[in-house]
């Protein structure tokens, strides 16, 4: 098939999109090398990296111990003895274990040295509810990481960013985060041949519109876009915002949108209480709080544990119908 202007396209999945992008990694460049839990001969915990260790071999495709502070540290050493390491881990809950190498040597060894000691790491987690994976492996944390300084923090919601900011994020000299979303790697589609770079600087307009502005990320992005299907069907033009990159965040994307609709809606899979919607709706505030027609609507996950029941987990996490009743709110 061929998109537009004959632009050749593949069909291709979320996990394999990720999948070409890491093999491509590997190929150009021999300073890169993927490391994690199961990476290698079972083929990473989602798939994502099956059939790596066969091409590339145990030196450049290497099963770890289960101890996420020991290899993120380990890949934290590579990248300032000049390798470009990948590290994989299985899902964000893990990388608590490893928060203190994270946050307390990545995030600031450039700076405490001065600009001597670039840290060139990326890293990379699966996040997000609505697997019934119960409490201990549903939590969506991108949002803390996107806290901390000396950092950037990518949560790709489409094909092709989950096969293009790979390259770019590997080119960054400061450590990257990369939040997969767990629902989105059986997601299927057309892959367009790439005209340009991926641009990790701002956020992408999904869907123009004029009435009210839809803002998320990651897995949130399709119930947005669904929310905005429904609202055309009533007369309401929605635009969809991607921030893509929670780290630097795009203000004036942000801001943009807003002063185009005059309404907003934050949709965040996190906690509400100190989330990133909230962090984005006080950029509202401080940046188009007069453009406003409308107190900007949050929806997010419920504050309780993630649970387990299929039904539970569908009325604690954020839902399209969600999303088209907090636009009614905003618009009505």
């Amino acid at each position: 098939m061929a998109g537009a202007g004959g632009t050749p396209e593949a069909k291709t999945t979320y996990r394999e999109a990720m999948r070409e992008a890491l093999h491509e990694a590997l190929r150009s460049d021999d300073r890169v090398f993927l490391m994690g839990e199961d990476v290698g001969r079972y083929g990473g915990c989602f798939g994502v990296s099956l059939g790596l260790l066969e091409e590339f071999g145990p030196e450049r495709v290497r099963d770890t111990p289960l101890s996420e502070s020991a290899f993120v540290g380990a890949g934290i050493g590579a990248a300032l003895a000049g390798m470009r390491p990948i590290v994989e881990i299985m899902t964000v809950n893990f990388s608590l274990l490893a928060l203190d190498q994270i946050l307390n040597n990545a995030a600031t060894l450039l700076h405490m040295s001065g600009g001597q000691l670039p840290v060139p790491l990326v890293i990379r987690m699966t996040t997000g509810a609505g697997r019934q994976l119960a409490a201990q492996h549903s939590h969506s944390l991108e949002g803390w990481y996107a806290h901390i300084p000396g950092i950037r923090v990518l949560a790709p919601a489409t094909l092709e960013d989950a096969r293009h900011m790979l390259a770019p994020a590997l080119a960054d000299p400061d450590p990257v985060l990369i939040f997969e979303h767990g629902s989105l790697y059986n997601v299927s589609g057309e892959l367009p041949a790439p005209t340009a770079p991926v641009d990790l600087d701002h956020a992408a307009i999904r869907r123009p519109g004029t009435d009210i502005s839809l803002i998320t990320y990651g897995g949130s992005l399709p119930k947005a876009l669904a929310a905005a299907d429904e609202l055309a069907a009533e007369g309401i033009s929605a635009e969809v915002l991607d921030l893509r990159t929670l780290r630097p965040l795009d203000d004036a994307a942000i801001t943009a949108t807003v002063t185009r609709t005059h309404r907003a809606v934050v949709i965040d899979e996190a906690w509400r209480t100190g989330s990133l919607a909230a962090e984005v709706s006080a950029r509202i505030a401080e940046g188009s709080f007069y453009d406003l027609d409308a107190p900007v609507e949050r929806v997010c996950s419920a504050e309780v544990p993630m649970p387990y029941a299929r039904r539970l987990e569908e009325a604690a996490l954020p839902q399209t119908a969600g999303i088209v009743a907090a636009a009614h709110r905003a618009v009505d």
